[in-house]
């Protein structure tokens, strides 16, 4: 086989995703998530007589409650996979990703394996995540803002 055969090989065999519908299908779930938060805020707002932002964090604490579960169960790969990028929003996804990790290592031990590996794959979020605030906050700070 040259390499023409193998590159129309490979064309013919990779599978093609619908980019429209996998927009469609994230821009819905991502607005479903929201609207979930949103009603969970003001649930905790009302009945726990809380202030808005101390009911902000019970939500967050909530999606990551909640996606720790589904990750655990197994259930939360298969919705990934159905939904993409609508579940891996910055708290959903950062708890699927250490829930992940802890689970995959856990047999290693709770340093060498969780301890050592938990933040493999959330670990560059924090560290881009700590870069950009610190451009952001010196930006501001130019800026007198």
């Amino acid at each position: 086989m040259n390499n023409n055969e193998y590159q129309e090989f490979v064309k013919n065999y990779t599978p093609h995703e619908n980019i429209f519908k996998n927009a469609l299908l994230t821009f819905i779930l991502g607005g479903i998530i929201g609207v979930l938060s949103e009603l969970l805020l003001e649930g905790y707002s009302i009945y726990l007589n809380l202030p808005r932002k101390e009911s902000g964090i019970l939500v967050i604490l909530t999606l990551i409650v909640i996606s720790s579960i589904l990750t655990a169960l197994g259930v939360m790969d298969l919705l990934v996979s159905k939904f993409k990028s609508a579940l891996l929003i910055p708290i959903t996804g950062f708890a699927h990703s250490m829930t992940s990790a802890s689970l995959e290592y856990r047999k290693e031990g709770l340093v060498t394996g969780i301890g050592a590996n938990i933040f493999k794959l959330s670990g560059t979020v924090i560290l881009y995540g700590i870069v950009s605030v610190y451009f952001f906050g010196i930006i501001r700070l130019i800026l007198g803002w």
